[in-house]
């Protein structure tokens, strides 16, 4: 069973509140992550349908994901859970991640951490191959947070 735990930070120039505003934005943040798809909000920052398309190998992925945001501090921290299958090669996925806005003297401070983890037919391509792609997925993400919230 592939899994990790994941932690993550990074310092931009723009205040707290600001970046709030931007990282809630769930459709312009699922454009940072290449392997989302279509994105349905069925409640504003409580619950939403989430497909990701992917390739691994052999196997084309096309998996609906149920986002449930569990935990929310307005303005300060925010923290979901987001469990699905593949439609097709019997995988599951599921995240369970947390992100923080950490005041500081020159901007904020934005700090992820969670875990993730994947079972079934795509596992079987191995730890290795799925935590090189969950790694990339993570590393889109804060490069384009990077570019847009140091602008």
């Amino acid at each position: 069973m592939p899994s990790a735990d994941f932690t993550r930070s990074l310092q931009v120039s723009r205040p707290a509140d600001e970046c709030w505003g931007v990282l809630t934005d769930v459709s312009q943040v699922a454009g940072w992550v290449s392997v989302v798809g279509e994105v349905r909000e069925l409640e504003h920052l409580s619950s939403y349908e989430v497909v990701l398309h992917d390739e691994f190998g052999p196997f084309k992925l096309n998996a609906d994901l149920a986002v449930q945001v569990t935990d929310i501090d307005e303005g300060s921290s925010i923290r979901f859970v987001a469990r699905g299958a593949d439609r097709q090669v019997s995988t599951n996925i599921s995240v369970d991640a947390r992100l923080s806005l950490v005041p500081a003297e020159t901007g904020t401070s934005i700090e992820v951490d969670g875990r993730w983890t994947v079972l079934g037919t795509v596992a079987t391509m191995g730890a290795g191959t799925i935590r090189k792609k969950a790694d990339s997925i993570v590393e889109e993400f804060f490069a384009a947070a990077s570019a847009t919230l140091n602008e």
